[in-house]
């Protein structure tokens, strides 16, 4: 089980990324557009710069919705690979089976 606490840095940081999300989008797309000026490409990078750090994509990290794990989460199912494991075990995971040969 991860700390509480990084747990709940992960979704403050979600919650900053829902908040400023087109904000940022949309000064992203100003700095690709040609059309743009330097002089005004280097005015949007500073407004880009005072976002919070944590409103970007880049920082989140994929965490088990059930453990917190970090390491070893599956995306299509959002749980850590021991998570999957023991649940696949009890049949809880629809569609899901354990193999043996």
């Amino acid at each position: 089980m991860a700390k509480a606490s990084v747990i709940e840095r992960e979704k403050k940081r979600a919650t900053l990324r829902v908040k400023h999300f087109a904000y940022r989008n949309l000064l992203k797309n100003l700095l690709r557009c040609s059309t743009v000026s330097t002089s005004e490409k280097q005015c949007i990078r500073t407004k880009l710069h005072k976002l919070p750090r944590d409103s970007s994509d880049v920082r989140r990290r994929s965490r088990c919705v059930v453990t917190g794990r970090a390491r070893g989460v599956f995306r299509c199912f959002g749980l850590a690979r021991m998570c999957i494991r023991e649940l696949a075990f009890n049949g809880e995971i629809p569609g899901l089976s354990l193999s043996s040969w």
